[in-house]
């Protein structure tokens, strides 16, 4: 199965991607600097995110997997910093 997801930080922001197990322990590969600099150590200690499946499908092609991830990070602005973790597209 193909899916999806969207992974929502304790700050607000979110991280898309997908996975095409779905794995239920996979929460994606965003760049861990980018995450770690946005939380005290304190924050760290308790940290609770997130999972939610956006799309999924068990017939797409791997382009169409990505082409639907790019729409939804689009849609979502999770490459815009302020908003996400996302680094590509590029906002």
């Amino acid at each position: 199965m193909n899916v999806i997801y969207k992974i929502t930080y304790p700050n607000g922001k979110i991280y898309i991607g997908q996975d095409r197990t779905d794995d239920i322990l996979y929460f994606g590969s965003p760049n861990r600097e980018l995450v770690e600099k946005d939380f005290t150590r304190e924050q760290k200690r308790d940290f609770t995110i997130r999972k939610e499946i956006l799309w999924e499908s068990e017939t797409a092609s791997i382009e169409e997997v990505y082409h639907m991830e790019f729409k939804l990070i689009r849609k979502f602005q999770s490459n815009d910093h302020n908003k996400g973790y996302n680094k590509n597209p590029k906002f």
